[in-house]
């Protein structure tokens, strides 16, 4: 597990430091977990795979995909971030799913309305 960590944390372009903060490690704790001095505990699996949104299979075990599959994943992050209601999200993946043509249309109309101000 502890080489999939070191996987990880690579794969997202994180420093030692930037990937534990989330999580409540420090880049020591990172670097001690990586080079296996120590194990993981089964909080920072937890929290590895809440944060990252890792399969906890591969983490495991290797098996299987990195992430986890999880389409709701970005949208659940935003929601958190910016206190979205349940009509907010229904804008939000609504305007996601418009052709690129209609987004760049709401794009400009939005321009429009903050140049008012």
């Amino acid at each position: 597990m502890n080489e999939r960590i070191r996987q990880l944390r690579k794969t997202l372009k994180l420093s030692g430091e930037k990937f534990g903060k989330p999580i409540g490690l420090t880049r020591m704790a990172i670097s001690n977990l990586e080079n296996g001095r120590y194990n993981a505990t089964e909080q920072t699996i937890f929290s590895i795979c809440r944060e990252y949104h890792v399969n906890e299979q591969w983490l495991r075990t290797g098996e299987g995909e990195m992430f986890a599959e999880d389409d709701g994943s970005i949208l659940a992050a935003l929601s958190r971030e910016f206190n979205l209601d349940d009509f907010d999200k229904r804008i939000v993946t609504a305007y996601l799913q418009l052709p690129p043509e209609q987004r760049q249309g709401v794009k400009e109309y939005l321009r429009k309305l903050n140049a008012g101000d």
